[in-house]
């Protein structure tokens, strides 16, 4: 499984890469594997003030359907269309084209409290 260093990580399996001012969120390469092959994405709408740690979309797959939840707070200023069509790319590019929204943060220190690669490996190697 592939963990990019340059993501921080949050307990409930999502990453988030910051892009300038906004954050680009999604789940990681081990959640879409537990999860097995992705058939719906429900996205959030755009607009809508996220607060951390709850959740903001929702994943179904063949096996169940899981929350996604807000790792920080903020505004979601985009979601993943594509998504909409082509659930599947969670499966298959859970780091790129499989990202489901991006957040503008509320303040500047958000997502410092999340993981780096090492600690995420950490975490899922215990499970």
């Amino acid at each position: 499984m592939e963990f990019p260093d340059d993501l921080r990580y949050s307990s409930d399996h999502e990453w988030l890469r910051r892009d300038a001012e906004v954050f680009v969120l999604g789940v990681t390469d081990y959640a879409q594997d537990a999860l097995g092959d992705v058939v719906y994405v429900g996205l959030p709408e755009v607009g809508r003030h996220a607060q951390a740690g709850e959740p903001i979309a929702e994943v179904e797959s063949t096996k169940s359907v899981s929350d996604v939840y807000a790792p920080v707070s903020g505004e979601i200023i985009e979601v993943n269309e594509a998504l909409r069509d082509a659930p599947e790319l969670i499966n298959r590019d859970p780091y790129g084209q499989g990202w489901i929204v991006k957040i503008r943060p509320d303040g500047d220190d958000a997502g410092a409290d999340l993981m780096d690669a090492a600690s995420y490996r950490d975490l899922i190697a215990k499970s």
